[in-house]
């Protein structure tokens, strides 16, 4: 009867014990989760200090910083945001600390409140006094098992917060990679064919296209254009497999796109976009990047694709000639100007030889420089069955082309030649006289009498 009352008595001591512990180990799993969301928030405060930093440094950015006076306003954000990282540590430190000494002050007294029920069980007599010393290092071993328990429930729960962010990035990323299929791009292309596609911005409501319908042939050069945000650019790269449509297909001779491999896609399709990378590689490297290396070169292609374009000139005046490093930002690095790049994004499209090439030239090049690359994208193309995509502001330049589709509001209103558009008289007419009236003088009229003055 004796052995089962001290049993009992024994075990209602638990509670108490466990007093003792959880509020520590609360207090550490509420720091754990403090210090996740605390490294987001400094983490982002980071990125933006270093976008500071890079716009602070980069010699791309000085100039137009200079001329602006904004020095001094992206110092004081730059000294606004590390302040606010340090706010941040502050707090984060504090709050830790706070944390922590609520969890021990509270299992300090739950550690109190077991000892002073074993001494009124003793006193009591519920206890023998032989059993008391017994129970004290029953205490001790107890909350020190209890303690590392915690401790150990506290760091998993600490890296399952880490863990969970890193597998949510990876899922996103796998998302994100391009598709793969047993099923491959072919290397020639007769027919490409929108079949009402469409396609939204993330965030936007209006549609970028609404059921664009048309038809692309081998050996054909046609033109997008239209206003701003009319949806050319964006048709181009659905047209490519680099945006994938929400409604509606894309087929490659039959075939829809989606059922293809990405990366096949890809490797068929030769890009010049309006703002070309900069890369800090060698001129050479430069264009043979479009093939998938750096090391590797075709000579006489090489020279092709870049004498089309107009970058031999720009290459024969580097130093190292192919082997100059264009980058100012390591030594011996050499810098081109925005036409000069544009001759190099050229040429790299051209270099590519795919059967699909999208050209949206840059306003950076001088009228002779750009008159020379419309002939080699139009006339001079190195590959015959190649299917070629202008995108043009500048509709001089687009009026040898095959078919010319305008954009307007993400749908095609206009398709045809330039005679047959400027014969429909609509947007296309009313753009290009709009265009080719700021080139006569004042003062004429259309074919060039003088106007009469009142």
């Amino acid at each position: 009867m004796w052995d089962t009352a001290t049993a009992t008595t024994h075990w209602s001591l638990l509670p108490l014990l466990l007093l003792s512990v959880l509020p520590v180990g609360a207090a550490a799993v509420r720091g754990a989760r403090d210090r996740f969301r605390s490294f987001m928030r400094w983490n982002a405060l980071q990125r933006r200090v270093r976008v500071f930093s890079w716009l602070l440094l980069d010699v791309d950015a000085a100039a137009e910083l200079r001329s602006d006076t904004a020095q001094g306003a992206l110092l004081a954000e730059h000294r606004g945001l590390t302040t606010r990282i340090a706010e941040e540590d502050t707090r984060l430190g504090t709050h830790s600390a706070a944390l922590s000494l609520a969890g021990r002050t509270v299992g300090g007294l739950g550690t109190g409140i077991t000892y002073a029920a074993l001494g009124a069980m003793l006193i009591a007599g519920w206890l023998p006094l032989a059993a008391g010393a017994g129970a004290v290092l029953a205490i001790l071993a107890g909350q020190a098992s209890l303690t590392r328990l915690v401790d150990v429930a506290h760091l998993v729960y600490e890296h399952a917060l880490w863990v969970d962010d890193l597998l949510a990035v990876q899922e996103k990323c796998r998302r994100l990679l391009p598709r793969r299929s047993a099923l491959r791009a072919p290397d020639r292309v007769k027919t490409i064919s929108l079949e009402d596609v469409g396609f939204t911005y993330p965030g936007k409501d209006a549609p970028a296209l609404d059921g664009i319908s048309l038809r692309l042939h081998a050996g054909e050069t046609v033109a997008f254009v239209g206003l701003n945000g009319s949806g050319k650019s964006t048709c181009a790269k659905v047209l490519a497999g680099l945006y994938e449509p929400q409604r509606g297909t894309v087929r490659w001779d039959g075939t829809d796109v989606a059922e293809m491999d990405a990366q096949s896609v890809h490797a068929r399709v030769a890009c010049v976009l309006q703002d070309p990378l900069h890369l800090p590689f060698s001129a050479l490297s430069n264009l043979t990047v479009s093939t998938g290396t750096l090391t590797e070169a075709d000579p006489q292609r090489v020279l092709d694709a870049a004498r089309a374009a107009g970058a031999d000139q720009v290459v024969a005046a580097l130093p190292g000639q192919w082997e100059t490093l264009l980058s100012k930002r390591f030594r011996g690095g050499q810098e081109l100007s925005g036409g000069q790049w544009a001759k190099i994004a050229v040429a790299r499209g051209l270099y590519k030889k795919a059967p699909l090439l999208l050209d949206e030239p840059t306003a950076s090049m001088d009228p002779p420089s750009e008159h020379a690359v419309y002939e080699a994208v139009l006339r001079g193309r190195l590959r015959e069955d190649q299917i070629t995509v202008l995108i043009s502001h500048r509709l001089a330049s687009v009026v040898d082309c095959d078919r010319i589709f305008v954009f307007d509001r993400g749908r095609v209103t206009e398709s045809g030649s330039h005679d047959s558009l400027m014969a429909l008289g609509g947007a296309y007419a009313s753009m290009f006289t709009l265009q080719a009236g700021g080139y006569r003088p004042r003062g004429t009229t259309t074919g060039g009498t003088p106007k009469e003055t009142p």
